[in-house]
């Protein structure tokens, strides 16, 4: 059995669907969710993302540099070794 409002549209009963479908548009908005509501979340979502993703960005990169500066002090300590070597090796080359 069809709602009271649901029934073919004629020029005379037009104005009385557009009535009819307001307060049901009414009574359907009141629960929905706004278009300005649903921009706001969508941001709200887009900076919960973006902070997480910032602070993933960040340990990676501690990380990284943490790598790259033990890499550092280890290259260089090998270099001296090797300089030491070097200089001793021409000395002993130099006393034969």
């Amino acid at each position: 059995k069809p709602l009271a409002c649901e029934r073919r549209i004629t020029v005379n009963s037009f104005s009385a669907d557009m009535r009819c479908a307001s307060v049901f548009g009414v009574v359907a908005s009141a629960s929905a969710v706004t278009p300005v509501q649903k921009v706001v979340q969508l941001m709200n979502g887009m900076l919960e993302k973006g902070k997480s993703e910032k602070h993933e960005e960040q340990v990676q990169f501690a990380a990284y540099k943490q790598f790259c500066d033990d890499t550092s002090v280890e290259k260089t300590r090998a270099i001296q070794e090797a300089n030491e070597e070097i200089e001793s090796l021409e000395a002993v080359i130099a006393k034969a």
